[in-house]
């Protein structure tokens, strides 16, 4: 390489002396000046050994290592295969919110004999799908102003992690559709009010937007803010899916001075929520803080979001609720599959059940402990299709959340750059050039549109398995292939508990969690 920038350099000085005679000769001569100085540069610098061995040429790894997940996402990856989700998926999210046609020519792509392949079991005798889709009655005994949530809702999304414009939107699509928008732990925004919509409003452990200046819950300012008539409901987070244990992190160049404002915080400054609450610290304490929540919010749903960790805890959480005679309205299980704007890449891909297991535990401890009537379950984590909601419904839940898809509604292109503050369509910046380019009445209808195709498709796919409620469904009716000539139900791979055995005869394979579950401890 040596060698080619010498002849780089002497060009540019022949350049120079003809430059003198006529000043056209500049056009040329300035390009191999500029590259004369880089490869100069990349020579003395010590930082980088491939661009010392290999001036100018080593920057075309550079290049192409910029490039390659644009590369990966439109040119190697199939229709099935993509991650997170896979071009197929997105594909149907961009259709359903532009109120195009969705269907698909010539059958499947996907692989329907491969071991783990599931599959949703046809009735011989369909039912007619309802005009108007069902929706859950969320609040328990000591609720007293109880709200009927959608089969499908915004999960949660802070203001800050999203733009100003992306919360307006899926904040007025929510008015517009009939659904909840959880706000996220980052805060009550003006762009979550003004849309309309009814928000979920969501408590992390920041406690941002009721905090005092140490950083510990405010009542007096809860009290007052959950009051707001667009509150519908109060969640308190545990932990996310992402990133469970870890906290949220907002990274400084995101936090201007309204997110400042609206969080409490420092403006320009990172923020990272602590990994654990400093209003509880026992499951008898969690459970009381989430009573006196309720009762502050003067009697709306309240409940806790979390990723599943060690089942003996979560059935602490149980004995603790039935100790106090007091129960969450809701539990919102976030899969580790969930996605998040930043985290460590060996929380995201190490960390935490993943959706499927952590539904069928909270499931089975609510059941097994006679509480399951007393509580909603909501499924978070990679739900975007009416297919996911179904399936999540016959593994335990009653009602879905999704973020990833409502912002491929508000035109998300997974370019995966949330945690960089240069989203490329404005839906995880602050930069307000960028934000500009996402038209907030065309995205509202988008989100809209997609919200209506997407539970729609849910109840068509219920009515041809013949069920007219998801009530009615059951873990008999998904299916997993298991082997080359194996295929298993949902009931037969996962243990299902009758009502109250935990406190009759607890099964073997629950005993050592439940003896040694203590409301008093995590």
């Amino acid at each position: 390489m040596l060698p080619l920038l010498l002849v780089a350099l002497g060009a540019a000085g022949a350049l120079l002396l003809v430059g003198a005679v006529s000043p056209w000769w500049w056009c040329a001569a300035a390009p191999l000046l500029a590259l004369a100085a880089l490869g100069a540069r990349d020579l003395t610098q010590r930082r980088h050994s491939v661009l010392r061995n290999y001036p100018l040429l080593g920057r075309l790894r550079f290049l192409m290592e910029a490039v390659r997940p644009e590369l990966q996402q439109y040119f190697v990856e199939n229709d099935v295969d993509g991650r997170p989700y896979d071009r197929n998926v997105r594909s149907l999210v961009y259709q359903r919110a532009k109120g195009a046609d969705a269907e698909e020519p010539f059958g499947t792509e996907r692989d329907v004999y491969a071991d783990g392949y599931e599959f949703l079991q046809p009735s011989m005798r369909p039912v007619e799908a309802p005009d108007e889709p069902p929706v859950v009655r969320v609040g328990g005994p000591d609720c007293t102003q109880p709200y009927d949530m959608s089969l499908l809702n915004v999960s949660a999304m802070s203001f800050g992690a999203l733009s100003s414009n992306a919360i307006l939107a899926l904040n007025r699509g929510a008015a517009l559709g009939g659904f909840a928008h959880d706000t996220g732990e980052g805060g009550l925004s003006d762009h979550h009010l003004r849309g309309g919509g009814d928000l979920i409003w969501e408590i992390g452990t920041g406690y941002f937007g009721c905090r005092t200046a140490e950083g510990d819950f405010e009542e007096r300012e809860f009290a007052d803010k959950a009051a707001l008539p667009e509150v519908r409901c109060v969640s308190l987070k545990l932990s996310q899916g992402a990133k469970p244990g870890f906290g949220g992190v907002l990274p400084g160049a995101k936090v201007n001075a309204e997110i400042a404002r609206v969080r409490g915080v420092p403006e320009g400054e990172t923020v990272v929520s602590p990994p654990y609450h400093r209003a509880f610290s026992t499951p008898r304490e969690l459970v009381r803080f989430i009573a006196r929540m309720r009762e502050l919010s003067g009697g709306k749903p309240t409940g806790f979001k979390l990723c599943v960790g060690s089942r003996r805890q979560f059935l602490a959480v149980c004995k603790a609720m039935l100790a106090e005679g007091v129960t969450p309205d809701f539990i919102v299980v976030d899969g580790s599959e969930g996605g998040t704007g930043a985290a460590p890449l060996e929380f995201a891909d190490n960390i935490g059940t993943p959706l499927t297991e952590g539904l069928i535990t909270v499931h089975n401890a609510l059941v097994g402990t006679g509480l399951r009537d007393r509580v909603r379950i909501g499924a978070s984590g990679k739900v975007a299709t009416g297919s996911d909601i179904v399936k999540r419904l016959l593994q335990g839940a009653d009602y879905t959340n999704a973020a990833r898809a409502m912002m491929f509604a508000v035109g998300c292109i997974q370019a995966q750059r949330c945690h960089t503050n240069t989203c490329p369509v404005g839906v995880t910046t602050q930069d307000p050039r960028r934000v500009r380019a996402l038209d907030v009445p065309d995205k509202t209808e988008r989100v809209r549109r997609y919200h209506r195709a997407t539970v729609h498709g849910a109840s068509l796919i219920m009515a041809s398995m013949g069920v007219r409620h998801p009530r009615e469904l059951t873990p008999h009716l998904l299916l997993r292939r298991v082997g080359p000539t194996t295929v298993r139900s949902y009931a037969e791979l996962y243990e299902w508990l009758p009502s109250g055995v935990l406190l009759a005869e607890p099964p073997p394979s629950w005993v050592a969690d439940w003896t040694a579950a203590d409301p008093d401890s995590f």
